[in-house]
């Protein structure tokens, strides 16, 4: 088994395992505090739900996996921790130069999306507030950070960012050199903007009135994070971004609970 195999392996198996945290989640709970699905039966079992979910997300975690391995070493991106471990090598030296900056930027990030939570709710509908609330305390704290800190750094950065990376490389540079600064950057606010329109479907089932604030808040508050990730992701390595994620649902998490 070659480097790159072992690497997509690691990284797939970490995915999967992630993945499966949602069979923590009370789908029943958890859609019913949706406006658009409560008091409506289910058209499948929960289970079967889970399942079919847990199935999409690991398409995608594959395609995403495969075109990280495939791809990031060739921009200069890495996930150093991982690509230890495939390599037979020190996996804690390759993953403390990414713990101070994944917590610092974690902290940053987490903070940042409870200041625009607190600088747009007064803008945003009161049953909007209220079910986003209640829907993020429903929400398995396991769930949150694996899913989160580990699915979604493996799609957005690992593959998104590194697949606008390596486009622009080829198409602009014809792929020879080191791919230029703003390659690096576009992909940064790229994959952040899609990280903040991902989030679109589930504010939309918060709240009837769709309003330009609530598009807004979402799309800020994860853009805002997106590029503390990217960043990292860039600079450190993929798991100083992983380690950020899982922070921010902890300040998150936190200033829900006790924010008040």
């Amino acid at each position: 088994m070659n480097f790159k195999t072992r690497l997509f392996l690691i990284l797939w198996i970490a995915g999967l395992a992630s993945v499966l945290s949602f069979f923590l989640v009370d789908l029943s709970a958890l859609l019913a505090n949706l406006p658009v699905t409560a008091g409506t039966s289910l058209p499948f079992s929960p289970w079967l739900l889970k399942l079919l979910s847990i199935i999409q997300t690991s398409i995608l975690l594959s395609v995403a996996v495969f075109v990280g391995v495939a791809l990031a070493s060739r921009v200069g991106l890495s996930s150093p921790a991982a690509e230890a471990a495939a390599s037979r090598g020190n996996i804690a030296s390759a993953l403390k130069p990414q713990i101070a900056p994944g917590l610092t930027g974690g902290l940053a990030g987490g903070l940042a999306i409870l200041s625009t939570w607190l600088l747009w709710r007064p803008f945003l509908p009161a049953e909007f507030v209220t079910r986003a609330e209640r829907l993020n305390k429903s929400l398995p704290f396991l769930t949150r950070l694996l899913y989160g800190g580990i699915i979604e750094e493996l799609l957005l950065r690992w593959g998104v960012m590194t697949l606008l990376v390596w486009l622009a490389w080829q198409l602009l540079q014809k792929g020879r050199g080191e791919p230029r600064v703003i390659f690096f950057v576009i992909a940064i606010i790229i994959s952040s903007v899609v990280f903040g329109l991902g989030h679109l479907p589930l504010a939309s089932a918060l709240g009837a009135d769709f309003t330009v604030a609530i598009v807004s808040y979402v799309v800020v508050a994860n853009s805002v994070f997106g590029l503390i990730a990217g960043y990292l992701y860039w600079k450190k390595g993929l798991e100083a971004a992983m380690i950020a994620h899982m922070l921010i649902h902890v300040v998150i998490i936190t200033g829900i609970y006790f924010g008040k």
